[in-house]
């Protein structure tokens, strides 16, 4: 008898694909299928989002490429390098999403920092990256309003940005925490005097005795001020030592006294081409087939659940992956394609096990119950490592600059715990949903018939004591 649970389970499945495969279905279906009548467009809207194509890399849909240059005043007296570092953090921020867009951000001789952008026009990319990181300092007003903060220089009202920061800050520990130290050049040291007095007319638990240090409109530190900064101050708060650091390159970038300008652009075309795309969604459709023909083939009706549960899989892993989004390269795809044979192979260990508690004379719901049990510390040791290994490579991919490694570590990562899902849920739901019907007592279908066993002569063969199973 199919509990509740199972049922709303089941349910639950069965909306999730039909969502997963609305957002996946391609905008132009008639390129991967044969015939001209399947629905076709972005489809579904709501609000603000509508669905979008598939994001492709560079080595399959091209996209730009960029080379920016900072020109530095002959009387620049501060560390270009480490504004440098802190302005190619700032680019990867803005067009690295998630660690996944295989952008490439490498510094260059000659006070350059070169980009490549897959899936951007020219114009896109100049709009995306081509501007100067717009530090900005911000105080509450009387009416809780966030404005530039200001101060009086000659008479003039003037707002203090990251051109009044020297190129020297640094982070630093102080007590148990950490803190960024900064250093303000003539200017700033006037206005920061002004703004911090201002401040301190106000306690603590005041906003207006906030200082909020801004980047690209993006709030990097929001801290009361507890004290008159001129010449020097501190931004506390800071968690951890890796957290002041960004910081401090942030602060660096936003500090550089000259704009980043583009000096190339140009558009870059793609090393597989149309063909080869379509190509490889072909291949991976007959791969697909492939193996669903041989789980039904070799395990008969669970093979049959299996490969619907993969085609669950399939669609739920695709829609995540749009959804995030996750730009796809051959890489991506080689990842996805891995996660599939790890989702199959889950599969069969269970249905391996499952065979044996039949040819034991369980019934349908005790082998379901055992298999999966007996299965589960397989399934999960091999899980966990693959993941421990999707880490390491995404961590390393991430400090070396190797995107397109540590998208093939975040794509496989996905993968894995969705085809855990998938194996655990999705195929044990669908073979409670056949508990009470005839199917479940056809041993046939399940490639269990019982197993005659010869047995030496004058031995008895053991007795195998059943365990509580539900009819």
């Amino acid at each position: 008898m199919r509990s509740t649970s199972t049922v709303l389970i089941f349910l639950f499945v069965v909306a999730l694909t039909t969502f997963s495969v609305i957002v996946v279905w391609p905008s132009t279906p008639y390129r991967y299928l044969p015939g001209d009548f399947w629905p076709h467009g972005k489809g579904i809207k709501v609000g603000d989002w509508e669905r979008e194509t598939m994001r492709l890399g560079l080595d399959l849909q091209g996209g730009a490429y960029l080379i920016l240059q900072a020109d530095p005043p002959a009387d620049y007296q501060g560390d270009l390098g480490a504004a440098l570092d802190g302005a190619k953090d700032v680019v990867e921020r803005r067009v690295n999403e998630f660690g996944v867009s295989e952008a490439e951000i490498t510094k260059t001789s000659g006070n350059r920092i070169s980009v490549q952008v897959p899936g951007l026009s020219l114009e896109e990319a100049q709009n995306l990256i081509g501007k100067t990181a717009a530090l900005k300092f911000m105080v509450y007003d009387d009416n809780q309003q966030l404005v530039e903060a200001s101060g009086l220089i000659d008479g003039q009202t003037v707002t203090m940005t990251g051109a009044d920061l020297k190129n020297n800050t640094y982070p630093a520990r102080v007590g148990t925490g950490f803190a960024v130290v900064f250093e303000t050049t003539s200017r700033g040291s006037d206005l920061m005097e002004q703004i911090t007095t201002r401040a301190l007319q106000f306690p603590s638990s005041d906003p207006r005795n906030y200082l909020i240090v801004m980047l690209d409109d993006v709030v990097l530190s929001q801290a009361s001020v507890s004290g008159v900064i001129s010449d020097t101050g501190q931004i506390t708060g800071q968690a951890s030592f890796s957290e002041a650091n960004d910081l401090s390159k942030q602060l660096n970038a936003g500090a550089l006294p000259v704009p980043l300008r583009i000096i190339q652009s140009e558009e870059v075309s793609a090393t597989l081409g149309e063909d080869s795309v379509l190509d490889s969604v072909r291949a991976g459709l007959v791969g697909l087939t492939a193996v669903m023909l041989f789980m039904i083939l070799f395990y008969r009706l669970p093979g049959v659940l299996a490969s619907a549960a993969l085609l669950v899989y399939t669609a739920v892993t695709l829609m995540v992956f749009k959804l995030v989004p996750i730009t796809l390269t051959l890489s991506g795809i080689a990842a996805f394609v891995l996660s599939i044979g790890i989702a199959v192979d889950a599969n069969i260990l269970i249905f391996e096990r499952m065979k044996e508690e039949l040819r034991r004379g369980r019934t349908l719901s005790a082998a379901i119950d055992l298999g999966f049990r007996r299965a589960w510390t397989s399934i999960r040791d091999s899980n966990v490592s693959t993941l421990i290994t999707c880490a390491i490579l995404y961590y390393f991919g991430a400090n070396f600059g190797a995107t397109v490694v540590q998208g093939f570590a975040l794509t496989l990562a996905i993968g894995v715990l969705i085809s855990m899902f998938s194996a655990i849920t999705v195929t044990r739901t669908f073979l409670m949903m056949i508990l009470g019907t005839p199917l479940a007592k056809n041993h046939f279908l399940f490639n269990a018939e019982e197993v005659k066993r010869t047995e030496p002569a004058g031995r008895r063969a053991p007795v195998v004591k059943e365990e509580q199973g539900n009819a």
